[in-house]
């Protein structure tokens, strides 16, 4: 008889988990031309072996919320076990651009953009350029003519930019609301409207809350919701942990009483209390952040470390540089009370974990952008580096409020399952199947762990043996390779 034919790659001896069937024993995974091939309790041949004795084998992390879209980006994400890394909040317009940047350019994700609200409305409504991506975005975010109100005719244009990024692809529209605060509640259901006939779902940052702001247009929560039972479309609730803060019990409520209705909302959160956000946002000036429980000096400007004196330095650097990087301190994560209404965020049954992670501001100047390791000038958020690591670290290992394999479901199969409607690449991901893609992550459950803090924010996680991508090893014992670049476009 023939021996068996071997495999591209095998993952040798690890505890292999699929979320989708609860599959959880020692198996060899064997991958060919980038896809599983094979899950066998018995050996498996392979031309290239990789061991996984004492590890856990496990879909790679989906993440749905990352403004990371660089090498460098990528890099960080690759070492916290993610293997998809989607822009889908901030989205981009026009899409074709983003997606042919990010292949000319090479990557070692899989990568994919929803249809930006944000940077059409700028099109539509300011005449302003947008080509290039959320660092555009970022420069205009504080000009008050893209948020003005839409006639019937910019209205118009803008549906339909949306619509020519949709039939380029897009994986969604992405709407960042809460940066344009007074827009029309009607326009928000238009976009609504507009997914739902696409069969998309949207991904809201939302406007605030009616207990911080009384005066806007329509509480933030109730309009997301409203929207999803009115409409019918998926309405994705970005990162509910910073848009809901200490009012985050009446906002899950609200979410959970609207899905038992039928009603198709999911939400995201990160394990960290503090945000970051160009510090030009509108919700950063400094009459407004009362509502959101801060000071100026709750800010910390990237560009320069600085923590904001008052609201004479906040208001000069908001003119000099509006979309300048800057940490919000929001709640604190040293505080009992703070901390538990971050945990309920993460726990609650309709979230999965996203890291809305941010692009790296270099002080220093940029370097090479192939440039691996990165210098100690390169800032951003700690979430950027850590956040599914974190998410493993506190919630599976140190309080044990999760299964490892509820928790590996939340960061793989539940995201691909929100686009997997409209998406038949996602139908594909997030599960160790036969037929699936060989997007894995190698790691050890009892030390895995974040790195990064605020002080030293691209510390690379630690615990990741392997990670492939494609079935291409992006992270091989332990080390990045900096040469791969297996990351493949995801579109609708």
């Amino acid at each position: 008889m023939s021996p068996p034919a071997a495999h591209d790659l095998v993952v040798r001896g690890g505890r292999v988990l699929d979320p989708e069937t609860g599959h959880d024993a020692v198996a060899d995974v064997g991958v060919t031309a980038g896809i599983i091939a094979e899950v066998s309790a018995a050996p498996l041949a392979g031309r290239q072996v990789l061991d996984a004795h004492g590890q856990v084998v496990a879909p790679g992390w989906i993440d749905l919320h990352s403004h990371a879209q660089t090498l460098a980006g990528h890099r960080l994400q690759a070492l916290d076990g993610v293997t998809t890394a989607l822009e889908l909040e901030a989205g981009a317009s026009p899409v074709a651009w983003a997606y042919a940047v990010a292949a000319a350019e090479g990557r070692p994700l899989n990568y994919g953009f929803s249809a930006s609200w944000t940077q059409a409305r700028m099109a539509a409504v300011a005449g302003i350029t947008t080509t290039g991506g959320l660092s555009e975005v970022l420069r205009h975010i504080a000009d008050p003519a893209w948020q003005a109100p839409a006639t019937d005719r910019t209205a118009g244009a803008l549906l339909g930019l949306l619509r020519r990024d949709l039939a380029d692809g897009a994986l969604g529209i992405g709407i960042l609301l809460g940066y344009a605060p007074g827009v029309d509640p009607i326009e928000y259901l238009s976009l609504a409207l507009l997914a739902a006939q696409a069969g998309v779902p949207t991904f809201t940052h939302a406007r605030n809350l009616v207990e911080r702001v009384p005066d806007i247009p329509m509480d933030g929560a109730e309009e997301l919701v409203k929207a999803a039972a009115t409409t019918g479309a998926h309405m994705h609730y970005c990162h509910v942990n910073s848009t809901s803060l200490r009012q985050i019990d009446r906002v899950l409520s609200l979410v959970e009483r609207v899905r038992a209705e039928g009603g198709r909302v999911s939400t995201e959160a990160y394990p960290y209390g503090a945000g970051m956000t160009g510090i030009g946002a509108h919700f950063l000036a400094p009459e407004r952040l009362a509502a959101l429980g801060m000071r100026p000096d709750s800010i910390v400007y990237a560009v320069t470390g600085e923590r904001v004196a008052d609201a004479d330095r906040l208001r000069e650097i908001r003119a000099a540089d509006p979309g300048g990087l800057a940490f919000t301190h929001a709640l604190d994560e040293t505080l009992p009370a703070d901390l538990a209404f971050l945990d309920r965020a993460v726990l609650a049954d309709s979230t999965v974990i996203g890291s809305d992670a941010m692009p790296l501001t270099w002080t220093g100047g940029p370097p090479d952008p192939r440039a691996w390791p990165l210098p100690p000038t390169a800032v951003t958020h700690p979430r950027t580096a850590g956040t599914f690591s974190k998410f493993l670290r506190r919630y599976v290992r140190e309080t044990g409020s999760l299964t490892l394999m509820d928790a590996v479901r939340r960061c793989t199969l539940t995201p691909a399952e929100i686009l997997g409607d409209s998406v038949p690449a996602m139908r594909r991901k997030g599960r160790v199947r036969t037929g699936c893609d060989a997007d894995l992550v190698v790691f050890d459950p009892e030390t895995v762990s974040d790195q990064a803090t605020y002080s030293h924010t691209t510390r690379p996680s630690t615990g990741y043996r392997h990670v492939l991508v494609m079935g291409e090893p992006v992270v091989r014992d332990s080390a990045l390779i900096p040469t791969a670049l297996p990351g493949r476009p995801v579109r609708r």
